[in-house]
Formats: C-alpha cells, structure tokens, sequence
C-alpha cells in the first residue's frame, strides 16, 4: 500500500511533500531524497493521529507515476489490525477482551511507531476473524 505524494519546492530551498489522500501529512527535507524520506514517517505520525482518533484510514488514490511513499510491512500489518477492529465495530476494548491481555497492549498494537511482533499482530488478526498474506513486487526503476 504505497500513496502518492507531491514534492514542491519550497521558498526557503527546500522540497516540501505532501500526501493528496492524507492532507494531515506534510514533511520536507532538504532534497527529494531527504524529503521522501522524512515522508515515511509523517505518512506513520498522519494514520496514527487517525487511529487515534477512531477515524478512517483512506486508501491510497491510484497513480501510474510520480513519487509514493508507504508504510513499514509491520505498520501495514497494525493497520489492517485497525481496519478490522473498524469492520467488526469493535473498540480496543473489545479486541484487548478477545486477547485476554491489558488494554496497553491494543494501543501498542495499533501504535505504528512501536515495535510490536508478528505473532501478535497475528493474533489480533484472528481475533478479528483475519489473517494476512504477503504479496511482493518488483522494485520501480527510478
């Protein structure tokens, strides 16, 4: 899951990026490999503030070119933890009782920041009637 960023120049010379599907994110550095990046994590910072906030997460726009920047595979696995929370209505309370472990642990979980393991993202996949696969891709030619 990979989103579409705009890289602009900025007036102090440096290169500003922002995400058309995450206006909530916005970094720069100061050069485009600099500035994608430090994209990385404003993208995390950005759905973060979303799942804390009990909001949707969009889907990335489709683009056939540019620049995109997407989340780590183990934020993509906290996401999907998220998504399916959302799908069954359930609050981090409801997820942390189908666990059997302290709400703390659901807001690591869902932390993308944190270093939380497969095994128990896993696990909270299956509590909420989930799993997940792995797909790869040839990498893009820059």
């Amino acid at each position: 899951m990979r989103y579409p960023v705009a890289l602009a120049r900025d007036d102090n010379d440096t290169v500003l990026v922002t995400f058309p599907d995450i206006p909530e994110a916005i970094t720069f550095g100061v050069d485009e490999a600099e500035a994608l990046e430090n994209a990385a994590d404003a993208l995390a910072v950005a759905i973060t503030g979303y799942i804390q906030d009990r909001r949707d997460v969009p889907d990335p726009s489709p683009a056939e070119s540019g620049h995109f920047v997407g989340l780590s595979l183990l934020g993509e696995l906290k996401l999907a933890v998220y998504r399916a929370m959302r799908n069954r209505e359930w609050r981090k309370a409801d997820l942390a009782r189908a666990l059997d472990v302290d709400p703390r642990m659901v807001d690591r979980l869902l932390d993308l920041r944190h270093a939380s393991t497969v095994a128990q993202l896993e696990a909270a996949l299956e509590a909420c009637g989930r799993r997940a696969e792995i797909e790869t891709h040839e990498l893009e030619e820059a």
